[in-house]
């Protein structure tokens, strides 16, 4: 019987499942998909959209736009991660069949440890970042559930609650889901003072809930890691309330957040989810 890849306790994920960060243990650290030369291949073969790179020196509150370039190919930065002061991410690699194939195994297997809370995984992507020493990753949050699986060097991961309205207001929520330009959010250096922690190394993974803010610092080697995603029926749905929230918000309204009302939020989804269907069949424009 073949060795699982992953190992994830299941009181663990029970009790903390989308709810709060918590480590996993993963054995991709030799794993040939992850060597320079298949991930140069990789940054060769992917369509454009899908490979992001950029100069790793930036700062936490890096905003969209701002971002600056190296001028080096994106093949040429794989090559030369370990000087060029670079970030990149490689996105969707799921639609390489051998890279889509182990993050199916990786997912599938969580599923299975994971006991009867873990919900149907929908959407399926992975995403390979690669960092040079030093590298920032700015304060940003993603809208699916995540495990980062550090496969080389190592990072620092800060995290914030994603209810902590100080740090992530609920505009901001609504705005990145009823207009997603950048995943990166507005940052201030106070909020550094209540982020909670975590390192990550080698044959580590940390499970990040949907839409947690955080920021990451790569340590002072190269590193690999690679994150497997999944939407479920819950946060489509808390995508779905935010959006009608913005449009509410538009027409003079204070809208209640998710969560508040059982009866809005239902009554908010079913009529916003049945006007995206519509638009969908009539072809019309957000």
């Amino acid at each position: 019987m073949t060795e699982p890849i992953l190992q994830v306790d299941p009181e663990t994920f029970a009790a903390y499942f989308d709810r709060k960060p918590f480590h996993v243990r993963h054995t991709l650290g030799s794993h040939p998909l992850f060597e320079l030369p298949r991930l140069m291949e990789l940054a060769r073969t992917l369509p454009s959209p899908f490979v992001e790179y950029n100069a790793g020196n930036l700062s936490i509150g890096m905003r969209p736009g701002e971002t600056p370039r190296t001028g080096l190919s994106a093949e040429e930065t794989v090559r030369r991660i370990s000087e060029c002061g670079s970030w990149m991410v490689l996105k969707r690699v799921e639609q390489d069949p051998a890279y889509g194939a182990l993050l199916d195994r990786c997912l599938d297997e969580i599923a299975r440890q994971g006991g009867p809370l873990v919900p149907k995984m929908l959407r399926r992507e992975g995403f390979i970042f690669l960092s040079s020493p030093g590298a920032t990753t700015p304060f940003h949050l993603d809208p699916e559930h995540n495990f980062l699986l550090q496969v080389r060097g190592s990072k620092t991961v800060s995290m914030w609650d994603r209810d902590d309205r100080f740090v992530l207001a609920e505009k901001e929520l609504e705005t990145f889901y009823s207009a997603f330009v950048d995943r990166n959010l507005p940052w201030r250096d106070v909020f550094q003072t209540t982020a909670w922690s975590a390192g990550l190394s080698p044959g580590q993974g940390l499970h990040f809930p949907v839409a947690v803010p955080h920021w990451v610092k790569n340590g002072p080697e190269v590193s690999i890691s690679f994150s497997i995603t999944f939407r479920s029926e819950d946060s489509e749905r808390r995508a779905v309330l935010f959006k009608a929230n913005a449009k509410l918000r538009k027409l003079g309204l204070t809208p209640t957040p998710p969560g508040e009302s059982v009866l809005l939020d239902s009554t908010k989804h079913a009529a916003f989810a049945a006007l995206a269907r519509l638009r969908g069949l009539l072809g019309v424009g957000k």
